[in-house]
């Protein structure tokens, strides 16, 4: 398992531990209160580290390697799953998959940001960086779902959409801007989850949703916190200071009123336990969905916009 700086001595003491259930099973010797005490250790050590996050770190936690993914959810969650691939124009674009699945019975569209678990998986998802086909592959699968009805359920985890040459020749903001529209009129249930990254406009394009989620120690900015700090410090390095200033965790977005609701993660993180942080969304959507369900659609796409229009604060000066 990839260990954070921050997470070292908690494994270290998780280590300990093993060792010593190891050697009582092949020694014959009773460590139960030892092993008893290190977990208490463990136990404590995790909270008080956890507690005090900084934004930087929470950062790398949202980058962790063994963080659950989409088709990770999609296995928790979902039933039937069925991908459906391309755009109809150019090219499927495995970075961001969608398909219809059923949630407790009922049949939803899911769409979400990919990445890989290693090089080769990494290469052929783009490391979970969409190109122009990936979200016209998005905004045809959302109009296929508002056809039949179905509510829309979106899992966003990308550092952004692809700035490639290709990609730009190919329409990219184009790609972005219908792929928003599309969802903001949408006559069904939408709802987006921020599970890992969310950055800048890639990771809007699929959360224009009638309520946003966001996992414990996801984040979501206007831009990396690597490009905030190349941009406004011309220093890559200073990236905790403008994670910092961002404000892009959580708990900073639940207050903004930009996020409804913060799921918990296991503790730890999500990667701890991604089945117990699963269970906590899933208990999370289907509250949602049931409300959204009691509006119809045209209901839905006035709550998107008001939720949308309310966003931000002004002052209005003679």
């Amino acid at each position: 398992m990839t260990v954070l700086d921050f997470e070292k001595p908690i494994r270290e003491l998780e280590r300990k531990i093993d060792e010593l259930k190891e050697l009582a099973s092949g020694e014959g010797v009773d460590f139960d209160e030892e092993i008893r005490k290190l977990e208490r250790k463990a136990r404590r050590l995790q909270v008080e580290i956890f507690s005090d996050l900084s934004p930087w770190q929470i950062v790398q936690l949202a980058r962790h390697a063994e963080r659950p993914y989409v088709l990770d959810y999609v296995q928790f969650l979902f039933t039937d799953f069925a991908e459906l691939h391309g755009d109809r124009r150019f090219a499927e674009d495995p970075a961001l998959i969608g398909g219809f699945a059923r949630f407790d019975g009922e049949p939803v569209l899911v769409l979400g940001h990919q990445k890989g678990r290693n090089t080769k998986e990494n290469l052929l998802r783009n490391f979970g960086m969409p190109r122009p086909e990936g979200y016209r592959k998005a905004t045809r699968l959302a109009r296929l779902a508002a056809r039949f009805g179905r509510p829309v359920l979106t899992f966003i985890d990308t550092s952004g959409a692809y700035p490639g040459i290709g990609s730009e020749e190919r329409g990219q903001a184009q790609a972005i801007a219908e792929c928003l529209e599309t969802m903001a009129g949408l006559p069904v249930p939408v709802i987006a989850t921020v599970i890992g990254e969310g950055g800048s406009g890639g990771a809007l394009a699929i959360g224009v949703g009638n309520r946003i989620l966001m996992l414990q120690y996801a984040y979501y900015s206007v831009i990396s916190p690597e490009g905030c700090s190349s941009i406004l410090f011309r220093e890559p390095t200073r990236a905790p200071r403008a994670a910092e200033a961002l404000k892009l965790t959580a708990g900073d977005l639940r207050g903004f009123g930009v996020v409804d609701e913060v799921v918990l993660e296991s503790p730890g993180g999500a990667h701890r336990d991604p089945a117990r942080t699963a269970e906590n969304l899933g208990r999370a959507l289907r509250q949602h969905l049931a409300q959204l369900r009691a509006l119809s659609p045209d209901e839905l796409v006035e709550d998107r916009y008001r939720r949308f229009r309310g966003m931000g604060v002004f002052e209005q000066v003679e």
